[in-house]
């Protein structure tokens, strides 16, 4: 017999001596004719495993099993809201609004057995001085309005990025006040002639990209002239667009120039902001929910630079819808009144 550490060249020669030769590690090749064992045990293995697999996907998981969710059918994908930009009207930008609907919706709605308590729109005065004040306002997770200064820097970047997020754009007009108050670029004054005031805002509304509205900014003395509030409601009616009254004098003349021009004219309500804190803010908004019925809403007005209103609105969203409140916008209300009261546009 060979030593250990050599190679076998020896033929097996049968019989009981090739059964006690010293099996090599490369594997026999079998016989012909007759099916190798390990063969028939491995194919059998197989069938077994995949029988067993497919039954126990038919089954589905165990109930211990983890299973990932499936994305709901009526699940509305939230835009990634760019960060803010620092600009020399902000000293810092503002903070984000933390805004956290109930789990398995986008937003809250009210409980169907409730009766609906009245509609809300709320309006943001003043945008287009800077963005990082606008933003918090862009994130609320329900129908706003966005009143945009014109000609200002950041005038056509908010229009733009407030109908990005899916919130209405009207143009903030405004008006010569009465005192020493500058009501900024593209003001209305009583110095104007009807053409002058038409071509102001004809080329203010070029600065505020889909706008569907417009109420004035300041205003008390302009908005008491007859003869330019028509002027403004002429050109709303050319534009097919409404006007809000934010009603800074009690004399405005607006009422009267809307129903000579045959537009729609909505009026406000409640200022949410003439004091800052959020204690003030939520007695405003109580105010209005007073005022808020199914067939006349609530009109709010209040300012971006206000600190503390964007979370305050965030929070207390959640507790109007489950009051019974929709809150909504004027387009979304003259939508709901043309189609019929059973029509509820409004979140």
């Amino acid at each position: 017999m060979p030593s250990p550490s050599k190679k076998s060249t020896r033929k097996p020669s049968g019989g009981k001596k090739n059964a006690k030769r010293r099996i090599s590690n490369t594997r026999r090749r079998p016989k012909k004719g007759r099916p190798n064992p390990a063969v028939i045990i491995l194919a059998t293995t197989s069938v077994v495993l995949a029988a067993l697999l497919a039954v126990m996907a038919l089954r589905g998981p165990g109930p211990g099993a983890s299973q990932e969710p499936s994305p709901r059918a009526d699940a509305t994908p939230t835009p990634a809201q760019p960060a803010p930009k620092a600009t020399p009207h902000a000293s810092e930008a503002a903070p984000r609004v933390s805004v956290a609907p109930p789990a398995g919706r986008d937003e809250p709605r009210g409980d169907a057995s409730r009766p609906r308590r009245g509609d809300i729109i709320i309006v943001i005065d003043d945008a287009g001085y800077n963005m990082a004040q606008l933003r918090p306002f862009l994130e609320l997770p329900f129908p706003l309005t966005i009143a945009v200064l014109p000609r200002l820097q950041y005038s056509e970047e908010a229009a733009r990025e407030a109908r990005k997020a899916g919130k209405d754009v009207i143009l903030h007009q405004p008006m010569e006040a009465e005192g020493s108050g500058d009501p900024g670029p593209g003001a209305i004054l009583l110095s104007m002639s009807r053409d002058e005031a038409m071509r102001t805002v004809e080329a203010n509304l070029a600065t505020v990209p889909g706008a569907i509205g417009m109420n004035n900014h300041m205003g008390s003395a302009a908005s008491a002239n007859l003869y330019l509030m028509e002027a403004v409601a002429a050109v709303a009616k050319k534009g097919g667009i409404y006007y809000l009254d934010s009603l800074t004098v009690s004399g405005t003349a607006m009422p009267e120039a809307a129903r000579r021009e045959g537009i729609r004219y909505w009026e406000r309500d409640v200022f949410l902001d003439n004091s800052p804190e959020r204690a003030s803010i939520i007695k405003a908004l109580d105010e209005g929910k007073k005022l808020a019925a199914k067939d006349r809403p609530a009109v709010m007005i209040g300012h971006v630079w206000s600190s503390e209103l964007a979370q305050a609105l965030s929070d207390l969203y959640p507790k109007l819808v489950d009051e019974g409140y929709s809150l909504s916008t004027i387009s979304r209300f003259m939508v709901q009144e043309a189609l019929g009261d059973d029509a509820d546009t409004g979140d």
